[in-house]
């Protein structure tokens, strides 16, 4: 079975960029959400195997759709990714249960090294 991500980040420039990295490492089952509300719908209805989610969105920010989404599923995978680089941001993210964080824009490689280590089953 293919596994699924799930996007979460208002900027459609942002979506774009994290979706064409994904693809081009080889994952295609990609599902988008516009801000945390819509990402939290969205991972209630569909349960994917990661959850890449900016901080700063209109309507519910990050860090509270992290929070949500860690109440229907506290073991989600969820990766922080946000150009909030201030490491206030990424220890709160850490505390409400974010996998990892990466900082925007991000290097390629690392993108997809941390993506691949999140969805890899054979991890410890």
């Amino acid at each position: 079975m293919e596994k699924l991500i799930l996007i979460v980040d208002d900027a459609m420039f942002m979506r774009q960029v994290i979706r064409k990295n994904l693809e081009e490492a080889g994952y295609k089952n990609i599902v988008e959400a516009k801000d945390g509300a819509e990402g939290v719908k969205a991972f209630e209805e569909l349960h994917p195997d990661l959850v890449i989610l900016d901080i700063t969105m209109p309507v519910m920010s990050g860090i509270e759709a992290l929070e949500m989404i860690k109440q229907v599923d506290s073991n989600a995978r969820v990766i922080m990714c946000s150009a909030v680089g201030q490491e206030l941001m990424i220890a709160k993210a850490l505390d409400a249960g974010a996998s990892d964080f990466i900082v925007k824009p991000f290097e390629k490689n690392n993108f997809e090294r941390t993506v691949r280590y999140y969805l890899d089953d054979n991890r410890a």
